[in-house]
């Protein structure tokens, strides 16, 4: 099974859904109303058309939006959910080739106007799915074009960027498939410098790391290497080896470094250390008894650890509590419990990501559970918060997910 672990960037970035902002106005008004479909039950996801299927018009709306000038509707469409880009597309061929090409996403990142997207396999789903942060709406993703040793075997996802980055195996060998969100298309490559699998990796603005992990060429040798995914050159470039060869590892970007924590060494020892790359100085930090506070079990999966505001959280999978890292001292401190059994496979099928200043959590709340528990927490700033966490249930978009997760991403754009 796969586990992702990514954290955001310490860019700031607007929130369209942060209490201390409002939603811009254009968001909330319905000024293209033949493009406001409704969706049955029996195409649950699909709301966004594909440009293959409805070809955008250049059509005159000066009857609802007055003359502005290209500049302010490029800056207003940036400020845009993008989970609506898709009723953009359509208006006309301007705003279709903005999207296509990928410049409104630049603008975006100029003007730190993003939002998070959550992407997820969950067992027994042959397609993934896109959910914007409130899990309000969904869609689909195209079918990925692997062969059947990919779609059924372990894989497991980054992003980096308007990029899903899934890696797994092919018949042929280590593969890498990428989503890009821009065309709405999976396609092939680059793969890795090393291919690997059950490694740590990162996100970190539109950049994303990975190190560690299984050698996928000979499925024996356990990795130092790291590299990084720049989605602009779509290639990777090799940073240099970690102190310690490690496996079944974490990994996150915090205090503008990236930290890869725990898992197991080439003789399958558990490794409580953890190890931080400082990209200015290029060189890796070794921490000694990073995790010296966390129980390890057999069988458990790589450490579920999330940032949020620049803080270090955890996931303890053996007693479902949450704890935050101290950097000062160098330990952990217990915050609550957490409202899914992680416990019930070791860690395995249960999401734990940043999503923007909240966590988020995803699997079953519940032995009998079938369909996937979402919960969501904003925690104290720097984890000194006292009070007592309040997870916040959120319903799918009545969209049926099976409890265990196969992958979960987290996409800033």
């Amino acid at each position: 099974m796969s586990r992702d672990k990514e954290a955001e960037g310490e860019e700031s970035q607007t929130d369209f859904y942060s209490p201390a902002l409002q939603k811009p106005k254009i968001c909330e008004v319905n000024w293209i109303p033949q493009l406001n479909l409704e969706v049955n039950s029996g195409d649950e996801g699909k709301n966004r058309c594909s440009s293959s299927v409805v070809q955008p018009q250049d059509a005159d709306y000066s009857y609802v939006v007055s003359q502005l000038s290209d500049e302010l509707e490029i800056l207003i469409l940036a400020r845009f959910p993008e989970s609506e880009y898709w009723k953009l597309g359509l208006l006309n061929k301007q705003f279709f080739w903005l999207l296509k090409s990928g410049e409104i996403f630049k603008i975006r990142r100029e003007i730190r106007c993003r939002e998070s997207s959550v992407f997820m396999l969950a067992s027994g789903d042959s397609c993934w799915w896109e959910f914007d942060r409130q899990f309000k709406s969904c869609r689909s993703l195209p079918n990925l074009p692997a062969d059947e040793c990919f779609l059924l075997g372990d894989k497991e996802s980054l992003c980096a960027g308007t990029h899903l980055i899934v890696s797994g195996r092919e018949i042929s060998g280590g593969v890498v498939w990428r989503y890009e969100l821009e065309t709405d298309i999976w396609q092939k490559g680059p793969s890795m410098i090393n291919p690997r699998c059950l490694f740590a990796s990162a996100t970190c603005g539109s950049h994303a790391f990975v190190a560690g992990g299984i050698d996928l060429e000979t499925s024996r040798e356990i990795l130092n290497s790291a590299e990084k995914y720049n989605p602009e050159t779509r290639s990777w470039h090799r940073l240099p080896h970690m102190h310690i060869r490690r496996k079944l590892c974490s990994g996150c970007y915090m205090d503008n470094k990236f930290f890869v924590i725990g898992g197991r060494d080439q003789n399958g020892r558990d490794l409580t250390c953890g190890e931080a790359y400082d990209e200015a100085k290029n060189t890796w930090e070794h921490i000694p008894n990073m995790l010296r506070d966390i129980p390890v079990a057999t069988l458990q999966s790589p450490p579920l650890i999330a940032v949020v505001n620049n803080q270090l959280y955890s996931l303890e999978t053996s007693s479902n509590e949450l704890r935050v890292y101290l950097k000062a001292s160098n330990t952990w401190k217990k915050l609550g419990s957490v409202p899914v059994k992680a416990d019930s496979h070791g860690g395995w099928g249960v999401a734990f990501k940043s999503l923007g200043y909240e966590l988020l959590v995803m699997g079953a709340s519940s032995d009998l559970e079938d369909d996937v528990s979402i919960y969501i927490c904003c925690p104290g700033s720097g984890g000194n918060n006292s009070e007592e966490l309040r997870w916040r249930p959120i319903d799918c978009c009545k969209r049926r997910l099976s409890h265990f997760i196969l992958n979960c991403s987290v996409m800033a754009a």
